[in-house]
């Protein structure tokens, strides 16, 4: 018996007939349920509560000038619509986000600002592009999680979710500013973020201060008596009830499908994208499960923009411009310190993804369309690709972080020079030598593809759009326990 593979149908063919049977490329996959998420989905309404007004509240950064919601807003796919995010030091939302006349920054956040959706799944063990925060399975940190912090992060985390708000508030570039501008700032860069006197106590110590807040953690944790017992451990495990409820977005096309199997659901080029997506196409190797995730970390050569991770040993932009750096980044070998692991990132869900652009771990793309396509061909994309055509907003004012015998200080960089400075977003994917590196270590084969099929393709991703998620404005609170303007 022969059997071919065509888009939603088996042929089968023996000797004496011939039948077409239809066959559904996602048997095996179950529907998105209440289990599949910690509590089964089900936080207390009041840490849900608290956690939607300090997602949006900015008394959390060090100078109180940015929230969570700054680079993950909910009326834009829970990201920022930036192919690299501007944190501490900008204003504004969205493509609209610029740098204040006369307010230096520490740069641009070197990573793309992922997506929230689904995170609240108990299958999400690790998280960041690098996977840097993770379960610890084998018991060797008291807090039961890997992380940056190691020893100094605190025991009581509800999950990796919880354990990855703990981190954005401690980013000199993201939330916190650099030494000397705040008392939160200072103890980061001394390494202090645990104890009476570390970054998590001082900003604990603000909510401690706001009868608002009090009342608020109170009514979430019968364990709050007092005050001064509220911990940012309380505020991280409400950020992330906020987070798994409100954004676990399963009311897609695809969902509809999956919990009934009417092929009805779905349109035809859906349909037909769906078949490829699970067959010829390749995608659900890496794209697997209900959320389109198999959690592990790949190498797919994708562009490399913006001032990367200080990783690698060359140094070339370093001789060129006379500016200290390395500019790759080395994704999950960060994270393990094996070169096998470097230029891996984490596969992200591809759930919402219509919504979350642009794509790639530095942002890259700017289009659903042309990210598909870097899939089918990684190296002949990544040599064709023109950093030129990306749009990134004018740096202005920009500190440079330089040492003086024991001191670091941090010096406005000379506008003389600001023009090399910016070199340094598109450096790597400009030199031949580091463009290769990146090639050598792709994973992923070409695959063919016509026009159409790929319309197809995008068609199905599409489909993983649940429709309650393209404006989620409903979650902005009208104010916020701080007093601080909403960042909306």
């Amino acid at each position: 018996m022969l059997r071919y593979w065509l888009i939603g149908l088996t042929l089968v063919v023996t000797a004496s007939t011939i039948s077409i049977a239809l066959y559904d490329p996602t048997d095996g996959i179950r529907p998105v349920e209440d289990a599949d998420f910690y509590k089964n989905g089900r936080y207390p309404e009041a840490q849900v509560r608290l956690g939607n007004l300090l997602f949006f509240d900015k008394i959390l950064s060090g100078n109180k000038n940015i929230a969570c919601v700054t680079c993950h807003q909910p009326t834009l796919g829970t990201s920022d619509a930036l192919a690299l995010p501007l944190g501490e030091g900008a204003a504004g939302l969205g493509r609209e986000r610029r740098v204040v006349a006369d307010t230096p920054l520490l740069g641009r956040v070197p990573r793309n600002s992922q997506a929230l959706y689904f995170l609240g799944a108990r299958e999400f063990s690790s998280l960041f592009h690098d996977g840097r925060v993770e379960v610890d399975p084998n018991g060797n940190w008291e807090s039961g999680f890997w992380s940056p912090a190691r020893e100094q992060l605190p025991a009581g985390l509800d999950n990796v979710l919880a354990v990855q708000a703990m981190f954005p508030v401690l980013s000199d570039i993201e939330m916190v500013g650099h030494k000397g501008e705040n008392p939160v700032a200072t103890a980061v860069a001394l390494d202090k973020l645990a104890g009476p006197d570390g970054a998590w106590a001082l900003l604990a110590r603000r909510l401690q201060a706001i009868p608002d807040y009090v009342d608020l953690f109170q009514a979430a944790y019968p364990d709050i008596a007092n005050p001064e017992d509220i911990t940012f451990v309380h505020a991280a495990n409400a950020i992330a009830a906020f987070e798994a409820t409100a954004f676990r977005a399963d009311g897609s096309p695809f969902d509809r499908y999956l919990k009934t199997r009417d092929p009805g659901h779905l349109t035809r080029a859906a349909r037909r994208g769906m078949a490829l997506f699970y067959g010829p196409a390749g995608c659900s190797d890496c794209h697997s499960g209900k959320f389109q995730t198999d959690q592990k970390f790949h190498a797919i050569a994708m562009p490399q923009i913006g001032p990367g991770k200080n990783d690698g040993w060359d140094r070339s932009y370093w001789r060129a411009t006379g500016f200290a750096g390395r500019l790759e980044d080395h994704g999950r070998g960060r994270v393990t310190g094996r070169a096998e692991d470097n230029l891996r990132f984490r596969t992200p869900s591809l759930r919402n993804v219509e919504l979350t652009g642009p794509w790639g771990h530095a942002g890259a793309y700017a289009t659903l369309e042309d990210t598909v396509r870097h899939h089918l061909d990684p190296v002949g994309a990544l040599d064709r690709y023109d950093p030129a055509r990306l749009e990134l907003a004018a740096l202005g004012t920009v500190i440079e972080q330089t040492a003086m015998g024991s001191r670091l200080e941090h010096r406005p960089v000379n506008p003389a020079r600001i023009a090399d400075y910016e070199k340094r977003d598109r450096w790597v994917q400009q030199s031949p030598a580091l463009r290769q590196t990146i090639a050598a270590a792709n994973q992923l084969d070409p695959v063919r593809l016509t026009d159409d099929q790929v319309d197809d393709l995008v068609a199905f991703l599409k489909a993983l759009t649940d429709p309650r998620s393209r404006d989620q404005s409903n979650l902005i609170p009208s104010r916020v326990p701080s007093g601080l303007p909403v960042a909306d």
